[in-house]
């Protein structure tokens, strides 16, 4: 079967410094990969150069047969990448309804569906940006990405400094739009349990290298092995 997703030997960085060496992966379609490590150890560079938005310094990479290494932000994201940043990127200066459908592309996900998913974001159409909280933003930015339609869902921390009773409503979301959905997706994120639970692979980073991959469910049912890796398994 042909990986969705191919990464080869893949170097990458911001200007002259690399963050990342040598990193070589595979995702199928339907496939969700946690990537996981401490802060600093290039997961968020990962993702950055996925989406088009660093300079990579050698290796290839491969979406659904395309090679993307040459091409821009934007291209990919038309290529099929489905980039939810750290920052979110929202248009601050639009409301909800104008958010999505400013990006929304011919597919299954549309603004109506991301609306069923995420109930507040229909309460809130007409809502600016800036009148979101920080939970209901970052649902706009998922549903942001959904409307392009990717084949492939990048999501950099996106439980991170949420109240709980978001988090769990986005961890429900994320496993539908993942598990339910068949929605191919990496997600990097700081709760390894929560993120596991939903994956089908894990890979772990330090210092900008591959340190560990395996099966999602492995890793989780290895707790010492976890707090080695991470220190936050218990």
């Amino acid at each position: 079967m042909t990986a969705l997703l191919t990464l080869e030997n893949v170097s990458a960085g911001y200007g002259e410094a690399v963050v990342l060496t040598n990193i070589s992966l595979s995702i199928q379609a339907g496939e969700t990969l946690a990537l996981l490590g401490r802060n600093g150890t290039g997961k968020t560079t990962l993702i950055n150069t996925l989406a088009g938005a660093t300079r990579q310094h050698g290796g290839t990479i491969t979406l659904d047969g395309l090679s993307l290494q040459k091409l821009k932000a934007h291209e990919r994201a038309a290529a099929g990448i489905g980039w939810v940043p750290q920052e979110r990127n929202i248009f601050k200066s639009l409301n909800v309804d104008e958010n999505l459908t400013a990006v929304a592309r011919a597919g299954r996900w549309t603004p109506q569906r991301v609306y069923e998913m995420f109930p507040r974001l229909a309460e809130r159409k007409s809502n600016m940006g800036t009148q979101l909280s920080g939970g209901e933003q970052q649902m706009l930015a998922v549903g942001r990405a959904l409307v392009l339609n990717p084949k492939l869902l990048l999501l950099d921390e996106p439980l991170e400094g949420l109240a709980p009773i978001i988090v769990e409503e986005l961890l429900a979301a994320i496993a539908r739009i993942t598990r339910d959905e068949g929605m191919s997706a990496i997600i990097v994120e700081q709760h390894p349990q929560a993120i596991l639970k939903i994956s089908h692979t894990a890979m772990v980073l330090d210092h900008g290298t591959v340190v560990h991959a395996s099966r999602a469910d492995e890793l989780l049912s290895q707790p010492d092995l976890l707090d080695k890796l991470l220190g936050v398994a218990r």
